[in-house]
């Protein structure tokens, strides 16, 4: 290798490849593997996923009442996506639905959650791109760097409304991180006024603290030409896939409970499914070097990691979720959309917004969405109303859930016998809907970017920006073997000395 190259200490280089590892600010383990020509420009580029968790495996043999809990566990990010995914499911082998009262138990616990992950992510993850620059020095690219910058009162400010957001989680889920609420047709406890009170107090400053943040997004990044430069490059971090989410009747921005919705490049609908039928629309391709499925659209098929209408890619995420969207139904939610459509307007986009960055900005109008939802269930009379469970219940059959996870739209889908004893579980985790432009995006900066061998911290965090705006979470992501791990298996005699050795690779 000729020209210039800084090493530090996550960064690999050996001849014409360069690997970061591990990569940084997500939940799980990754790395990225980039190669390079005799030119010293990028031939390709990997998002690599080595780690595996058999949760799928696992659960079959289990009582299904008790996937709720076990799978809320694949993740210390989003464990009330997994829960409320997989109770709504658990509802489906008990051929039941929850009573009101407790759908609407749910939806409160649920969209506080969004509320929780999407200030994790945003201030913890991603802001340090912004705030400190994608260039800093990785000891200041953190959360610290960032209130550094920002002042210690905003800091404490996105403390405390984290604490609140989980604490509603707490109230109606029985704890914060790992959810105890779910049960077959209901949750495990009702809501009493002085809880009820609590919520909505934590609730109005949710609203206020979700607004504060878009005016953080707009100073930060909309005010900065650089950073508005670096998200509308369309030779870095874009990709016209098709879009995929949830919507309400009205096609309206929905997180909980409605049809998945599928539009094309331009905007027009390509699909729309209920959950159950998920299998007719998409299906999941393996790649030899990861241990993450690549979903894509059945139609018009999987045809690699390629973008386009002839392509089956498709990203599931805030930008997708707004993509798909009419509108939203709240109203300072619904303002923050047409001002970031207005925007997008203004520089020739007309249908869906391809600029994977975007998504910082997509994530904002949700957490502000999800705030004033909390804010609207706290103060229905529903959320102390003591009807939660349904009765004279009865195990069998298939259950299919499905709600819109922070990272994407997350799929739980079990067959139970007639003693509620699991016999099938399948899942489709949000980041493993994402696996594939994950992957396109991480390609397309890295040949954005590097040229002539001239390789720096800098550029390199940038390349790892591409995956950050998913916000991805392989633990959950890496659910089950595509293929056969390698093995190498040493076989002894009783006093030590090796007999046979056995390898797979």
């Amino acid at each position: 290798m000729t020209g210039p190259v800084i090493w530090d200490e996550k960064q690999k280089i050996s001849g014409n490849r360069v690997t970061i590892d591990p990569i940084t600010r997500l939940e799980g383990h990754g790395k990225i593997e980039i190669f390079l020509d005799d030119k010293g420009d990028v031939s390709s580029a990997y998002w690599q996923v080595p780690e595996v968790r058999g949760f799928e495996r696992f659960c079959i043999g289990r009582k299904v009442t008790e996937l709720n809990q076990i799978t809320a566990r694949l993740c210390g990010v989003c464990p009330g996506a997994h829960h409320m995914a997989s109770t709504k499911a658990i509802d489906g082998c008990y051929s039941t639905k929850p009573t009101e009262a407790a759908f609407h138990l749910r939806d409160t616990f649920y969209y506080a959650h969004f509320v929780h992950s999407h200030i994790a992510h945003f201030y913890a993850l991603a802001a340090p791109d912004f705030v400190c620059g994608p260039a800093a020095p990785a000891a200041e690219r953190n959360v610290l760097g960032v209130v550094a910058r920002v002042g210690l009162e905003l800091g404490s400010e996105v403390l405390k409304a984290r604490a609140q957001a989980q604490k509603i989680q707490a109230i109606i889920g029985g704890k914060p991180t790992h959810p105890l609420m779910g049960v077959p047709g209901g949750v495990s406890k009702a809501v009493n006024k002085e809880e009820a009170k609590e919520i909505q107090s934590y609730a109005d400053n949710l609203v206020k603290f979700s607004e504060t943040s878009l005016g953080v997004f707009k100073s930060v990044v909309l005010e900065n030409k650089e950073f508005v430069d670096i998200i509308t490059n369309k030779d870095l971090f874009y990709n016209e896939t098709y879009h995929m989410g949830m919507v309400n009747s009205k096609n309206q921005l929905e997180f909980h409970d409605g049809p998945i919705r599928v539009v094309d490049q331009e905007g027009a609908e390509h699909d729309k499914y209920d959950s159950k039928d998920y299998l007719d629309h998409i299906g999941e391709a393996v790649e030899p070097w990861s241990y993450e499925k690549f979903p894509y659209l059945r139609k018009p098929g999987y045809k690699g990691l390629v973008d386009g209408k002839d392509s089956g890619m498709y990203r599931a995420s805030p930008l997708s979720r707004l993509n798909v969207s009419e509108s939203i139904s709240t109203p300072k939610a619904q303002a923050a959309f047409e001002e970031y459509k207005a925007l997008f307007k203004s520089l020739g986009v007309n249908g869906p917004v391809q600029f994977t960055l975007a998504t910082h900005w997509a994530r904002i109008i949700e957490m502000i969405f999800a705030a004033e939802k909390v804010y609207e269930d706290a103060y229905s009379d529903k959320l102390t109303d003591a009807n939660i469970k349904q009765k004279d219940l009865k195990a069998g059959g298939r259950g299919v859930g499905c709600v819109e996870a922070p990272r994407g739209t997350l799929t739980h889908d079990y067959t139970c016998d007639e003693n509620g004893i699991v016999t099938a579980c399948n899942m489709v985790v949000g980041t493993t809907n994402n696996n594939g432009p994950i992957n396109m995006d991480t390609a397309k900066a890295a040949k954005g970017l590097i040229h002539n061998f001239e390789v720096s911290p800098g550029l390199l965090n940038m390349v790892e920006m591409a995956f950050r705006a998913y916000d991805p979470c392989n633990s959950c992501a890496t659910h089950s073997l595509p293929g056969q791990m390698p093995l190498k298996a040493v076989i002894r005699y009783a006093d030590g000395e090796v007999f046979e050795t056995v390898t797979r690779n």
